[in-house]
């Protein structure tokens, strides 16, 4: 990703509002610097000047008091608790091999907090297969400690997957200085680690779950080894308390030497016994994998703490991988995956082919196979996808749920199915909890297709799009559930039709399916046809109907809709999907404020507003009376870039709103900015 791009997104007109009084934010004296992800050195820095754009830090001196973008990099969504479902396929497990993926969102320096203006990002959203999120990266010129962005966190939490900064001492041939390994593992007059503390306090301070150790600078001795050891073991007792994990890359040994054993072995097993896991280096065979998930078994370890690795950063779905060797078909499965830069579905496309819609194309084909439909995987594909051997997973559990279909990246920001920004954009914060089985499709028919679509949406950036010529009623399942059913619950759908002619139900299932592969056993509420239950209503050529739950009690354990075609070819969307008792409004955020400008730049603040908020969302309001969506956060922080004075215009006036789970906003909040 370029470094020079800016976290503002600014375009595009809407419906207008009437101002609320202002608060006017007395021009601060403070620079507005843009906000990036954090990377730190462990102690001491380089020799000579740091490049364009590179700020050296040292990590041993960091304190959350003095950290002037923390507002900007702390994430704030908890991270979920999750449930397995009954699997989509009868090949998938739970319980067995788990998945982890070292992936590199951005470069080290110039990653900006908050999203950027471009849709061309790794937007991943296959969460239900992943267990662990590493955020790689770091250089020798630049740092090697590196914290993840707060969407990032944001997004993997709201799936209830853990994320690990990454801590990387280079190889010495890319720069590595053993001096940064003692660094490091130093210890203060009390025997302890001081850095051991503040990898755990950074953890803390940021909202992340702790940390991936790749120590890979060479030349150590046998004092180092051991020095590391302790660290590693310090650092796991206090990650630990703070609910911390610590993940050890197989790479130096207990001699202190660099020497990737692709293994468990009694090189590296000290390490492995320390840690919370341990990703075993690509050099391993179904030998030594085997061996390796057998001395784990002995050690009282689970031997799907081991993660093997598999390099896809060339060629992603395309690589050559010894799959029984890790995830036999007809046996248990021998250790976890750990993929090894799976944003290769976007890095491998053109620069001219990377709109979302190709992303999203590679990225479901790497996660799901050949198919597209982890109902009915194909056994003839020679990449294995997680789908295939892994179960997914879900934290759609509690009252209120909402969908948008959002994936985190859009080419412009829609309201209401109304263009509020044709800025294309990307925050993974923003992003929705979205369907896990992407596609099942259930039909005796022609089959349609089912994609995320980006050329219009209900909120946000995108929506789900099927397209085709069905002859069968056509069953999409959505989601696995956990939903209690009161007296009071509905489920509300906003879709919209934009060629043929379909009929549409709401589909609840009530109980599990009889077993792996199974359809779930749906109940069918009709939506546009006659339904004296349901409520209409119709907003810019899109109809949102709310159907009771009627007759049905207990818990919904899955969601979708049936399409029956009456007229075709058909092209119809779906935009929102909601489970709610009641729709209360967020209360308002308070204390917005500027709180550092430079010409168009600002960095504005605000308080949490009380209770529940997914996130907020800041608007410009024009002087004709409409609203400019700026772009949005979970953080109590943003950072806007590039705003121009209106003609007649002598200040900014700009509302923030705090945005239910049911995407239902507060009053706004008005701030303005003198030119």
């Amino acid at each position: 990703m370029n470094p020079s791009r800016r976290t503002v997104l600014v375009a595009g007109a809407a419906a207008g509002l009437s101002p609320l009084p202002a608060f006017a934010a007395a021009r601060p004296k403070a620079a507005a610097t843009p906000p990036y992800a954090s990377y730190w050195y462990p102690d001491s820095l380089p020799s000579g000047s740091p490049g364009t754009g590179i700020t050296w830090r040292s990590l041993k001196s960091w304190r959350a008091a003095d950290d002037p973008d923390l507002a900007f990099n702390a994430a704030s969504v908890p991270l979920a608790a999750r449930f397995t479902p009954t699997p989509a396929n009868t090949t998938a497990r739970s319980g067995q091999a788990r998945v982890q993926a070292l992936v590199s969102f951005g470069p080290t320096s110039g990653n900006p907090s908050q999203g950027s203006a471009t849709a061309d990002y790794y937007a991943l959203t296959h969460w239900a297969y992943l267990d662990e999120l590493v955020f790689w990266g770091g250089s020798a010129g630049e740092g090697l400690i590196l914290a993840p962005n707060a969407p990032i966190v944001d997004a993997a939490h709201r799936n209830g997957v853990p994320v690990l900064g990454n801590i990387f001492l280079p190889p010495t041939a890319y720069g590595g200085q053993l001096q940064w390994t003692r660094d490091l593992v130093q210890k203060d007059a009390s025997g302890h680690c001081p850095l051991a503390a503040q990898l755990v306090a950074v953890a803390a301070a940021y909202g992340f779950d702790g940390w991936f150790v790749n120590a890979e600078t060479g030349g150590g001795t046998t004092a180092l080894g051991q020095a590391v050891l302790g660290f590693v073991k310090e650092l796991k007792a206090l990650a630990a308390a703070r609910g911390q994990r610590v993940t050890w890359y197989d790479a130096m040994t207990v001699n202190g030497t660099v020497s990737w054993q692709g293994a468990l072995d009694s090189q590296n097993q000290a390490f492995f016994q320390a840690a919370d896991d341990m990703f075993v280096d690509f050099r391993w065979s179904a030998a030594t994998l085997a061996s390796s998930g057998t001395k784990a078994d002995r050690l009282g370890r689970s031997r799907y703490q081991l993660w093997a690795g598999v390099d896809v950063e060339s060629n992603g779905s395309d690589t050559s991988v010894n799959w029984d060797a890790i995830v036999p078909a007809g046996r248990p499965h021998v250790t976890s995956i750990g993929f090894y830069r799976p944003e290769w579905t976007r890095n491998h496309l053109p620069a001219d082919q990377r709109a979302p819609e190709d992303f999203h194309a590679a990225d479901d084909r790497f996660w799901t196979g050949r198919s597209l439909d982890p109902s009915r995987p194909d056994t003839n594909d020679p990449w294995r996808a997680p789908a295939v051997s892994v179960a997914d997973r879900s934290t759609v559990t509690s009252l209120p749920f909402a969908t948008v279909f959002n994936t985190g990246h859009g080419q412009r920001w829609y309201e209401d199915g109304a263009v509020t920004s044709d800025t294309p954009w990307n925050h993974l914060g923003l992003q929705d909890r979205l369907p896990a089985r992407r596609w099942v499709v259930r039909t005796a028919g022609e089959r349609p297709t089912v994609t995320f679509d980006f050329a219009d949406a209900w909120r946000g950036g995108s929506s789900v799009l099927v397209d085709g010529e069905p002859d069968q009623p056509v069953v999409l399942d959505l989601y696995a559930t956990r939903l209690p059913i009161g007296v009071n619950t509905v489920v509300e759908l906003t879709y919209r039709t934009e060629a043929g002619a379909v009929n549409i139900e709401a589909a609840v299932a009530t109980a599990e399916p009889n077993g792996a592969g199974a359809p779930p056993p749906y109940s069918y509420l009709a939506v546009n046809s006659v339904n004296r239950h349901a409520c209409v209503n119709s907003v810019n050529g899109w109809q949102t109907v709310t159907l009771p739950l009627t007759g049905l009690t207990g818990t919904v354990h899955a969601l979708g809709v049936r399409l029956t075609a009456t007229e075709g070819p058909v092209r119809w969307r779906l935009g929102g999907l909601a489970v709610r008792d009641t729709a209360g409004t967020p209360a308002a955020p308070t204390g917005a404020r500027v709180t550092a400008a430079t010409g168009g730049d600002l960095r504005l603040a605000w308080n949490a507003a009380p209770g529940a908020v997914r996130h907020y969302e800041l608007h410009r309001l024009l002087p004709d009376g409409t609203r400019r969506f700026l772009g949005g956060t979970c953080q109590r922080a943003c950072y806007l870039a590039g705003l121009r004075p209106e003609q007649g215009e002598s200040a900014a006036r700009f509302e923030l709103r705090a945005v239910g789970e049911l995407y239902n906003a507060s009053t706004p909040v008005t701030v303005t900015h003198p030119w």
